[in-house]
């Protein structure tokens, strides 16, 4: 089992990014940029940061260096537009999803320990291969606890 761990963190990922699809389709869609209060995160600017993110942490894992400023800067913008546009938030995550499976598949075993700088400080390869399956069902509960809000 050379890649036992990469094997197990490309289908936990495919996994979760099918379970998040699953869960934004419990709320109806006129709800599904519904804020519960205030300053909070409606389902779609969940689902869209899973989306954005999926596709720099595949850049990061083949490029082995953080975000670029640029990059940084753009992300909120990008995350707004995506929030407007529920089928290219979607295409964007099957995209972006498919190529950071692709990533965590190319990392030898060797190199799960090696550090990659971040604009917030330094993070190991393999907890960078292992942040979309986190994120994604992280924010799989967020939406859940909208649905919940909601009585659905």
């Amino acid at each position: 089992m050379p890649n036992a761990v990469q094997d197990f963190l490309a289908s936990a990922t495919q996994k979760a990014a099918d379970d998040l699809i699953a869960t934004l389709e419990t709320i109806p869609p006129d709800k599904r940029t519904w804020k519960p209060a205030e300053g909070a995160r409606s389902a779609m600017d969940q689902f869209a940061e899973c989306a954005i993110l999926n596709g720099s942490t595949a850049e990061t894992i083949l490029n082995r260096t953080g975000p670029s400023a640029e990059f940084m800067g753009e992300y909120a913008t990008i995350k707004d537009g995506l929030v407007q546009d529920e089928a290219a938030a979607r295409v964007l995550l099957e995209k972006n999803t498919a190529q950071v499976i692709a990533a965590i598949r190319t990392v030898p075993t060797e190199d799960l320990d090696a550090t990659v700088v971040m604009p917030w400080g330094p993070m190991a390869l393999h907890s960078l291969c292992a942040y979309p399956f986190w994120n994604m069902t992280y924010h799989q509960g967020q939406i859940v606890y909208i649905a919940s809000l909601l009585g659905d």
